[in-house]
């Protein structure tokens, strides 16, 4: 069976556990506490050196992490990956966006919120991130507003990927509130078949 390192807290994490659900796939999960050094011991390290989750373990000891690389993996074959090749460099296109754009703002602030003291460096750094997490969320917001999804108006890795920080986006201390193509958006995925919360997932 595939095992899964992970933290429930963790985006990243939701996102590899999402994929593997709906595409039916049986995994193990074990749950490492980022936030006391779980992913920095030894034994995990011997797992992925570079101490991070999500990580998952294949059946014959194989081990691939970074979750959109997980995300890649699981949705080949499948309709989570277009058939059309522009299309499906255009999936590509959103999951570098989202590691170098949306996640360095918007994950990285709602990590911030509820995971450290607001001391006056901390809410320096929120500062810091406020303006370009909008324009990530204003960017999905034009993109959105005439489709359905994020590329060819069906379903892939592409929303997996930007939902499973978008739908906190709250959490980090950005209102979706005047985002409402964002929010059809996230409705629409929370409708398609499979679907798992995060933390059902």
């Amino acid at each position: 069976m595939l095992t899964l390192y992970d933290d429930p807290i963790s985006g990243n994490g939701y996102k590899a556990r999402l994929i593997l659900r709906l595409t039916g796939r049986d995994f193990q999960a074990v749950a490492l506490d980022i936030l006391n050094g779980e992913t920095r011991t030894p034994e995990f390290l011997a797992i992925n050196p570079n101490g991070k989750i999500p990580t998952l373990v294949f059946e014959d000891g194989r081990v691939l992490s970074e979750s959109n690389a997980i995300l890649f993996h699981f949705a080949e074959a499948t309709s989570y990956w277009p058939v059309d090749s522009f299309a499906r460099a255009q999936v590509m296109q959103w999951l570098f966006w989202e590691q170098y754009t949306h996640e360095p703002n918007i994950a990285t602030s709602r990590f911030l919120r509820q995971h450290r003291e607001l001391t006056d460096e901390v809410t320096q750094q929120l500062d810091a991130r406020k303006a370009p997490g909008e324009a990530a969320l204003a960017l999905m917001e034009n993109h959105l507003s005439a489709r359905t999804f994020l590329v060819a108006d069906s379903f892939t890795i592409a929303d997996i990927a930007l939902y499973a920080y978008t739908h906190v986006a709250e959490e980090g201390g950005f209102s979706l509130s005047g985002y409402p193509s964002i929010q059809k958006w996230i409705t629409r995925i929370e409708a398609v078949p499979g679907f798992r919360a995060m933390g059902d997932a």
